[in-house]
């Protein structure tokens, strides 16, 4: 790699984590574009890899902050999290079957599709105080595992892992 491609590699890994760090996501919408296009990353399944790395450290980073300051619900990210990384490894093994053309346009309709349902209104109000506990497990369980197996999937297919 020469130095130019390092500057830009490290100026769009800044540019990535200077997002994540704003809005606690969006890491791979970024990431995998300019690892393309702007870096000159061959391959779709190589960028997805490289940014799901790189997001993962970004949001690891992330954790531990709202850990410190108590606002990690752990018995729902647990149950999500163990959900998600089953869904991620479906995802990614579909991912790699996929021509790496494909995978970049279908990636962009995923990220387009998310834009848009972020735009919608919500269903239900905003339930700060939700917790997994004996009395809610009948309806939280499901709801996070169905979740999490599909922001997994949508993480491990397009490579955006720790944006959903």
């Amino acid at each position: 790699m020469d130095i130019s491609t390092a500057l830009v590699a490290l100026a769009s890994g800044g540019l990535i984590g200077l997002i994540l760090g704003l809005m606690a996501g969006g890491g791979s919408i970024l990431a995998v574009p300019l690892l393309v296009y702007v870096v000159g990353v061959g391959s779709a399944q190589a960028a997805i890899g490289t940014a799901a790395v790189a997001v993962t450290v970004n949001a690891l980073a992330a954790l531990i902050g709202h850990a410190r300051a108590g606002r990690v619900k752990w018995p729902c990210a647990g149950v999500f999290a163990a959900s998600g990384i089953a869904g991620a490894a479906l995802g990614a093994e579909l991912g790699k079957a996929i021509d790496g053309k494909r995978l970049l346009v279908l990636f962009g309709v995923l990220m387009i599709g998310v834009g848009l349902t972020m735009l919608r209104k919500r269903r239900m109000a905003e339930a700060l105080d939700v917790r997994l506990t004996r009395q809610t497990a009948l309806t939280l369980l499901p709801r996070l595992s169905l979740v999490g197996v599909g922001a997994g999937w949508a993480a491990g297919f397009s490579g955006s892992a720790g944006d959903s």
